[in-house]
């Protein structure tokens, strides 16, 4: 379990820099978050008009060092909250880049506060496991849920709404859509994968069945390896690129060579109060529970040997907007989705977000914020696929509630969650059950009329011993 105390560097850097699984594997694994990444950053600068380059250089960053420090491929992934009340329509306006900055920086404080002092360890080692877990199934369904409308319909980033139902034909149609879905499914499967041993734990009775259907099985994990290293991932977001140059061919004419130029922002008192109040209240508890504690679940699920410290995780978020958030750069925190997603797809290890960073950092160094000319052409629908993945690995995590009593407090936590749309509603009320099945349970030796119950029934239980033979 999580300690406090935990050392941020507790595994050697040659130990870090050791591919787990193929290099196909991490490379396909470094795109399996971009399914969030890409609209909400494309959103935030069609709409408040963040700086791209900027942001791209300073989440490679991020990246690189997220990989070398877990382990794992944590993903950096935009603050949700804040970037959907930034573009959000109200009668003050959309936020400003210091607006939202301010907003990410009052979160990171909080997040850095919890994570120093020991109380973001304390919540992770005593929140009950079916809460954690509603709050990962309620976030899976809704990347699924956002992913579906990604695919059926045509979506206006700038109003984040729903257009029309997407055309069958045509370089972001439904065909395009479909075509990268059977495509990930026949190369990932239900997100099994075949490039270890099996365990040496089964027992004699499967030995045994393995023994007499040997060659058939044998054939198949031949064939299911070979399509577990395709990179399937990349390949499908190589084959969006290519599809933004068809859908508009003058977007060659739009990118122009050298980074951003990066500056201080002048941060206002007013900007500190809007965004505090518009967007960081909202976000800390979102980024409390999905930006950390179930970050740390999850990767002790996939990751047995290497689960995240909540908090190393919870001091990660501070320090990178912290430094990040001064430039203009985009909020940033770490998702479950993300790490779900980038997990589906291969990512096994640090190097996949390295590989990431470096493509992001190579990117925003020689395109710099006219790169969003090609993203503003990428198909949607691949982006649903990709998301869609993301979202369905996240929510298969908690197929491990094994009681009724653990299902019910995560189904009403979810469905609380998803119709309020607040994480943070979900998860009180899910404490507020799980505490409520455990006060039923607790013996009443008080009141006289469950002592009596319980005297009654001990003497009946003590007769009807002597009765029967």
């Amino acid at each position: 379990m999580d300690q406090a105390t935990t050392p941020l560097l507790s595994t050697p850097w040659r130990h870090r820099l050791r591919l787990k699984t193929t290099l196909s594997s991490e490379l396909s694994g470094a795109v399996g978050d971009l399914g969030t990444y890409i609209p909400i950053v494309l959103t935030l600068t069609l709409v408040s008009h963040l700086d791209l380059g900027t942001t791209l250089i300073f989440t490679s960053l991020y990246n690189i060092a997220t990989g070398l420090l877990f382990d794992i491929p944590m993903p950096v992934q935009p603050m949700k909250s804040i970037a959907a009340v930034a573009v959000a329509e109200s009668s003050s306006g959309h936020l400003t880049v210091p607006q939202i900055a301010a907003a990410g920086l009052s979160t990171s404080i909080v997040l850095l506060f919890l994570g120093s002092t020991g109380l973001m360890s304390f919540l992770y080692r005593f929140l009950p496991l079916p809460v954690v877990r509603g709050v990962q199934l309620s976030q899976g369904l809704s990347f699924a849920f956002t992913a579906i409308k990604y695919i059926r319909y045509n979506q206006d980033l700038v109003t984040s709404k729903s257009g029309t139902p997407r055309s069958w034909l045509g370089f972001d149609g439904l065909v395009v859509a479909l075509v990268a879905l059977l495509f990930l499914v026949l190369t990932t499967g239900a997100g099994d994968h075949h490039d270890v041993d099996v365990d040496d734990d089964n027992d004699d009775s499967e030995q045994q069945q393995q023994d007499v259907c040997s060659r058939p099985p044998r054939r198949v994990s031949t064939r299911l390896k070979v399509l577990s290293s395709i990179p399937s991932a990349l390949i499908v977001f190589l084959v969006g690129i290519f599809l933004c140059f068809l859908r508009d061919p003058s977007v060659f004419k739009g990118l122009k060579f050298g980074p951003s130029k990066i500056s201080v922002l002048k941060i206002t008192w007013e900007d500190w109060k809007i965004g505090f109040v518009r967007a960081a209240i909202p976000q800390i508890p979102l980024s409390i529970l999905n930006s950390v504690i179930a970050v740390c679940k999850l990767s002790g699920d996939l990751f047995p040997d290497r689960e995240a410290s909540a908090m190393k995780v919870s001091v990660s978020v501070g320090i990178m907007n912290f430094v990040g958030c001064w430039f203009g750069a985009m909020p940033v925190c770490h998702g479950a989705g993300g790490l779900a997603g980038q997990y589906r797809f291969g990512g096994r290890s640090g190097l996949s977000v390295v590989f990431l960073g470096i493509g992001k950092l190579v990117i925003g160094l020689v395109f710099g914020n006219s790169f969003g000319t090609i993203l503003g052409q990428f198909p949607i629908g691949i982006l649903g696929v990709l998301l869609l993945f993301a979202g369905i690995e996240l929510a298969m995590a908690c197929r491990d509630m094994n009681t009724k009593q653990e299902s019910f407090v995560m189904l009403v936590c979810a469905a609380v969650s998803l119709t309020g749309s607040s994480a943070a509603l979900g998860f009180g009320c899910g404490i507020l059950l799980f505490l409520l099945l455990k006060l039923r349970q607790l013996e009443c030796r008080g009141f006289g009329f469950f002592s009596r119950s319980n005297k009654s029934k001990s003497s009946i239980d003590g007769e009807t011993s002597g009765i029967i033979p």
